[in-house]
């Protein structure tokens, strides 16, 4: 089966390549911006018809679209997640054999829900803040675009290659600060949100599941299972061997257009120790406390489900980090 991968060079779609390039099966081409891609095209700026022409010359049973953005301004967020895949779409529509589409969206796309209630694919999205919109946007792209598609919306991703940015990846690189420098503490504002944390590696795996199928229509990628951001931080606090107190400090909540404060997940992402962060901060959205994927689609339809655990993905998160020069 002839594959072509957009986004090989994201968090997710490193790992997306890995695993279809260990398929015998699949002949994968990777099209992108950076020099590594076999196909060099920036979808936020190309035109439909220039894609459709590669899509002809490469001729692709299965387009799996990686690609996006999760951090900057919504102007960067609209053209990343909805104009790209806006020319995806109309890219594949035009091409002489129109190929399958594996979209990959977003849980942020649901917005808040009920305490405790895990979320199904049939749940009314309602977005807050550019991030969690964009994704929507491009979502209803793929659904409406009469392709035969699939989007999955992925929930809480963790394991290795985490962004800098990233809840883990800014907590294990201020550990090892902590470790280095002899602090006695790391700081965190709010870890109390529930989330679905699902491994990277099995986000592939699900991608590439989806690839093979015939099922159309939204699909939940996440374990099933809700943790507290806190017990997560923990888990990743003992296996670093840091033996000091992880504290948290509530900060005044930042503000999105009309209301509300960050979301406490990702307000986790910013200032995690108490030397100033090196990322940037990350756009604030409106509270979201709970998150928790129905995954009985993905089960049913694909035959897939997460098998990392979380402990497993969170000590190959350190030691990443751990053994970074």
């Amino acid at each position: 089966m002839r594959v072509l991968l957009l986004g090989a060079g994201g968090y997710i779609g490193r790992r997306v390549a890995d695993r279809l390039l260990q398929d015998r099966d699949l002949q994968v081409t990777v099209l992108g911006r950076r020099d590594a891609a076999d196909i060099r095209f920036d979808l936020a700026a190309g035109s439909p018809g220039a894609l459709a022409r590669f899509l002809d010359a490469v001729a692709p049973q299965v387009v799996i679209n990686c690609a996006g953005a999760t951090y900057g301004t919504p102007r960067t967020l609209v053209r990343a997640n909805a104009l790209a895949v806006a020319t995806v779409c109309e890219a594949i529509r035009r091409s002489r054999e129109p190929a399958r589409l594996v979209h990959l969206g977003s849980a942020a796309e649901y917005g808040p829900v009920p305490f405790g209630v895990p979320v199904a694919e049939t749940t009314e999205p309602r977005p807050v803040g550019p991030y969690g919109v964009s994704k929507l946007a491009g979502a209803e792209l793929v659904l409406a675009s009469g392709l035969d598609a699939a989007v999955l919306r992925v929930f809480d991703v963790v394991g290795p290659g985490a962004p800098a940015a990233s809840l883990f990846g800014r907590l294990a690189e201020g550990l090892r600060r902590a470790l280095e420098q002899q602090e006695p503490l790391v700081r965190m504002p709010d870890l109390s949100a529930f989330r679905d944390f699902v491994d990277v590696r099995d986000v592939a795996r699900a991608v590439r599941a989806a690839a093979v199928s015939a099922a159309t229509g939204v699909i939940n990628i996440g374990t099933g299972h809700a943790v507290r951001a806190r017990e997560a931080a923990d888990l990743l606090v003992r296996v670093s061997g840091f033996d000091g107190p992880l504290t948290e400090e509530l900060r005044p909540p930042a503000l999105v257009p009309a209301q509300a404060a960050a979301d406490p997940a990702t307000r986790a992402m910013t200032n995690l120790t108490s030397a100033p962060p090196a990322a940037p901060a990350l756009p604030p959205v409106e509270p979201v406390p709970w998150r928790q994927a129905d995954v009985r689609t993905a089960r049913e339809r694909l035959g897939w489900r997460a098998h990392t655990p979380l402990e497993e993905s969170l000590g190959d998160v350190w030691l990443e980090t751990a053994c970074r020069v």
